[in-house]
């Protein structure tokens, strides 16, 4: 079992690792969920933290289709990430037919090198997300979809998620799930749907804001019992 923290700052790297979680989103502008964060905060996290580090890489929040544009700032990003020391990179794109845009990989995932590559949170605006799981299965540089199995929080698409995860059983892809998870619910929805790995942001913050500190004593409880499907 694998925890995944959103970091958005050096504080919260800092905390996160001292207190369980297994691997770093490092983002900026969590409210607009997650765009991509200065390249001083990347490589002064990837040299204090011996956690892996996945950089979120998106360029804006208007939506997950991408202009020729800001194809090429991903692709400025990306070399910059790599050069930083990352372990991985978080990016998605979509065609305007909300079918996975190949284009768009094909240009950013030779770029990344040796470095994971997760596909984000675009996954849950397809309208077939079990074809889009097969395209994102014919790159093996795309190792993980973060996911909430569709447009409701991940606690309750359970059904929905257990299907993602017999579905990419045997690939190279594992599913992480992610979005409206709660430390109490966590336990049951793991039970339930299969997943090896699972995403935390808000839920492990002071009063649940995704603008407030890491609680560490809420991430060292979830911690804590994530040990239990270890």
């Amino acid at each position: 079992m694998i925890l995944e923290v959103i970091a958005t700052c050096m504080d919260d790297a800092l905390t996160a690792e001292a207190n369980g979680a297994d691997r770093l989103e490092l983002i900026t502008a969590i409210t607009e969920g997650g765009l991509t964060p200065g390249i001083g905060l990347v490589e002064r996290v990837v040299q204090a933290v011996r956690i892996p580090v996945f950089v979120m890489v998106r360029p804006h929040s208007r939506s997950f289709v991408y202009a020729e544009h800001d194809i090429d700032t991903m692709a400025l990003e990306i070399k910059a990430i790599v050069n930083a020391g990352a372990a991985g990179v978080v990016l998605g794109a979509l065609t305007p037919e909300g079918k996975i845009d190949e284009r768009a990989l094909e240009r950013l995932l030779p770029l990344t090198g040796s470095l994971q590559v997760t596909f984000h949170r675009a996954f849950d605006e397809l309208a077939d997300q079990h074809e889009g799981l097969r395209t994102l299965m014919k790159y093996p540089q795309i190792t993980r979809v973060l996911t909430s199995a569709g447009p409701r929080p991940a606690i309750e698409s359970v059904k929905e998620m257990a299907d993602l995860v017999s579905a990419a059983a045997g690939s190279h892809l594992a599913i992480l799930a992610g979005s409206g998870l709660t430390t109490e619910g966590v336990a049951d929805f793991i039970t339930r749907t299969g997943v090896g790995e699972v995403h935390f942001g808000s839920a492990v913050r002071h009063n649940k804001s995704n603008l407030s500190p890491i609680d560490p004593s809420a991430l060292r409880q979830l911690a804590d019992n994530l040990r239990l499907f270890r």
